[in-house]
C-alpha cells in the first residue's frame, strides 16, 4: 500500500509535468518522526490518554505534519502551481498512506502477530 501511495505521488508529478506535488512527499517522512523520537517507535501513545510534555509534543507534531500533508497540495493548487488533477491524485495518495498507517497501527496493537 505504501508503494502505491508513492507511485501515485510520482504519477501526480509526471503526468502533469510539474514536480511541485513531490513537496508533499516530504511530509510522508516527517509524519512518523514524532513516533520514532518521542514514542519509542510505537504508535500506541497516540491513542492513550496519558500525557506529559514529550508525549503531548509528539501528538501535536504528528497532527501538525498530517494537516501539512493535506495543506500543501491545497496551497499549491490555490497558487496555481499545480493542476486540479494533480491535487486529487495527491489526496488519493494521502488517503492510501493514512490507510497504511492505520493498518500498521492496528497490527502493532495485536500481540498475536
Amino acid at each position: 500500500m505504501f508503494s502505491s501511495s508513492i507511485l501515485l505521488q510520482i504519477l501526480a508529478c509526471a503526468i502533469y509535468g510539474n514536480w511541485w506535488p513531490m513537496l508533499s512527499a516530504l511530509m510522508y517522512v516527517v509524519v512518523p518522526m514524532p513516533c520514532l523520537f518521542f514514542g519509542g517507535g510505537s504508535t500506541q501513545f497516540l491513542t492513550s490518554r496519558d500525557g506529559g510534555g514529550w508525549i503531548d509534543a509528539a501528538k501535536f507534531l504528528t497532527g501538525a505534519s498530517t494537516v501539512g500533508s493535506l495543506a500543501i497540495p491545497i496551497i499549491l493548487r490555490h497558487a496555481q502551481m499545480i493542476e486540479t488533477g494533480a491535487m486529487l491524485i495527491e489526496f488519493t495518495s494521502f488517503f492510501i498512506f493514512i490507510c497504511t498507517v492505520m493498518c500498521f497501527h492496528r497490527a502493532s496493537l495485536d500481540d498475536d502477530w
